[in-house]
């Protein structure tokens, strides 16, 4: 249970949730789900995405400049947000209730 409050806290200061009152309070999504990219949801609550050091700071290695493994790991960073950003929590919806509705046996 801490655990969870202590990311649906991070979700709610990011605005991916928000908090209701009452005796049925909890949490909704701030936005609706096909607004919602998880991207932004991983960002929350994971920080952004970090192959290796030197991707974030340049200055960590002296070689970084002319480094061709450095390009490499951008590359892959860059390659994991657009995918990230390209589904939303819809999406994600979807898949589900249609595999579920797949192994629906009678």
């Amino acid at each position: 249970v801490k655990y969870l409050e202590q990311l649906m806290a991070l979700l709610r200061s990011g605005g991916i949730v928000r908090s209701v009152r009452g005796a049925r309070g909890g949490y909704v999504l701030a936005k609706a789900p096909s607004e919602t990219r998880l991207g932004e949801v991983f960002h929350c609550l994971e920080g952004p995405v970090s192959t290796t050091v030197c991707v974030s700071d340049a200055d960590y290695c002296e070689r970084s400049t002319d480094c061709a493994a450095r390009e490499l790991w951008v590359s892959v960073e860059d390659a994991v947000n657009r995918i990230m950003d390209s589904y939303t929590l819809q999406d994600l919806m979807d898949k589900a209730n249609k595999a579920q509705s797949a192994n629906y046996q009678i």
